[in-house]
């Protein structure tokens, strides 16, 4: 344990401190580019915003860039976070030929999603995490 939450976990007979940091002895590496391509991922990734308007949250869909209709693929690079008035406005076209701007381009995750649901990094992470937040 590096660093404790402060939290106790209770058996009959010991109380055990809660880590909020562990250091392992072995690291299991998981290959890159193995998070699962699905709405809720497309979502965590665009910040849950319009990657046309900048709107945040609300009723967020998911875009080809590419329409499927003209070959485009369900890829990590060419799906993104769209508001249904921007998905609409698109329609079956591409951003150039729409008139509209993504705010970034798409790719995939190059951090582990569960850290952009965090509203703040615990401060104890902050040395551990700092580099992957951009």
């Amino acid at each position: 344990m590096v660093s404790e939450s402060g939290l106790y976990l209770n058996t009959p007979s010991t109380r055990i401190p809660v880590p909020s940091v562990v250091r392992l002895k072995r690291m299991v590496r998981r290959r890159p580019g193995r998070v699962p391509l699905n709405r809720r991922n497309v979502l965590r990734r665009d910040r849950y915003t319009c990657q046309y308007c900048g709107q945040k949250g609300g009723e967020l869909t998911v875009d080809h860039v590419l329409p499927k209709s003209r070959g485009g693929k369900s890829t990590w690079d060419n799906l993104v976070a769209a508001c249904r008035s921007c998905n609409l406005r698109k329609g079956d076209r591409t951003p150039e030929e729409a008139g509209m701007r993504l705010l970034r381009p798409p790719k995939p995750p190059r951090v582990p999603l569960f850290l952009l649901d965090l509203k703040e990094v615990p401060p104890d992470w902050r040395p551990f995490v700092e580099g992957l937040l951009g």
